[in-house]
C-alpha cells in the first residue's frame, strides 16, 4: 500500500512552517497521493459555510510574510513554492532564458508577451485592472485566463497578493480579486542574480532529487511530470 504523504495544518504558521520545510507544496489533491494542502488541513479550515474558506483567505498573508511564490505551476494549478526552491524551479521552467530573449527565439506567442508587457510594466497590478488596460472583456480581447496561467506555467508571472472589497466597517467580503506581478519584482536582486546561475537540467535534477526525498512512495515519474 502507497503511503500518504503527510503533514498537519491546524492554523496558518503551520503551513508556513510546512512550505519552508517542503519547498513545494500545492493546494489541490494531484497525482501524488496526500500531498497537497487539502488533503492534509482540518476540513473546518477547508469548508465554514457560508461561502467561506479560512485555508484560501491565508493565502495573500502567507506570500507576504514568508515570501513564498504562489501560482498555477503544477498542471495549471495552485502551489506555494519557498523562495529558497523558487529559482531553481524558475529556471527550468524558463529553460534558461529570460522573456524578452525567449519571445524573440520565437518561443513565446505575441499574446503572451503582450499580457507580460502590462504586467511587468504595472506590477503588482490587479486581474481587473490588467483586462481593461489590455482591453480583456466579452467585446475585446479573449484568453486572459489561459494566457495568464501560461506565464505562471513558465514562471515569468507570479500570484503578489489577493486584493479584497471592503465593507462599511473595513472587513474583507467576497472573492480576493489576484493581484500579479514577475518574481523580478516580486523578490528583486535576489532572484535576478541567481535565478540563471545553474544550467536548466541541473535545476530540474536539484528539485526532482528533493521531491524524491521528501515524497519517498512517490512514483518517481509523477515527480517527474510534476515538475514538467
Amino acid at each position: 500500500m502507497i503511503k500518504k504523504f503527510k503533514m498537519t495544518i491546524k492554523n496558518k504558521n503551520d503551513l508556513i512552517c510546512a512550505i519552508e520545510e517542503y519547498g513545494f507544496i500545492p493546494f489541490f489533491k494531484n497525482s501524488v497521493y496526500g500531498f497537497s494542502i487539502e488533503e492534509n488541513v482540518s476540513p473546518a479550515l477547508w469548508w465554514q459555510g457560508n461561502n467561506e474558506w479560512k485555508v484560501w483567505e491565508w493565502k495573500g498573508e502567507i506570500i507576504k510574510e514568508c515570501k513564498a511564490a504562489y501560482g498555477k505551476f503544477f498542471n495549471k494549478r495552485a502551489v506555494f513554492i519557498s523562495k529558497k526552491w523558487f529559482c531553481d524551479f524558475a529556471n527550468f521552467r524558463r529553460q534558461g532564458y529570460d522573456f524578452d530573449a525567449r519571445y524573440d527565439d520565437g518561443l513565446l506567442s505575441y499574446k503572451e508577451n503582450d499580457l507580460f508587457n502590462i504586467i511587468e510594466k504595472n506590477a503588482p497590478i490587479t486581474s481587473a485592472e490588467i483586462k481593461r488596460i489590455g482591453e480583456y472583456s466579452k467585446d475585446g480581447k479573449s484568453g486572459f485566463d489561459t494566457l495568464v496561467t501560461k506565464l505562471q506555467e513558465k514562471c515569468y508571472v507570479i500570484i503578489n497578493n489577493f486584493v479584497y472589497k471592503k465593507d462599511k466597517y473595513g472587513m474583507n467580503y467576497g472573492w480576493g480579486v489576484a493581484e500579479y506581478t514577475t518574481p523580478e519584482v516580486f523578490y528583486g536582486k535576489s532572484f535576478k542574480n541567481h535565478v540563471y546561475k545553474r544550467s536548466s537540467e541541473e535545476s530540474y535534477e536539484r528539485i526532482f532529487n528533493h521531491l524524491r526525498k521528501i515524497l519517498p512512495e512517490a512514483n518517481e515519474k509523477a515527480i517527474g511530470k510534476m515538475i514538467r
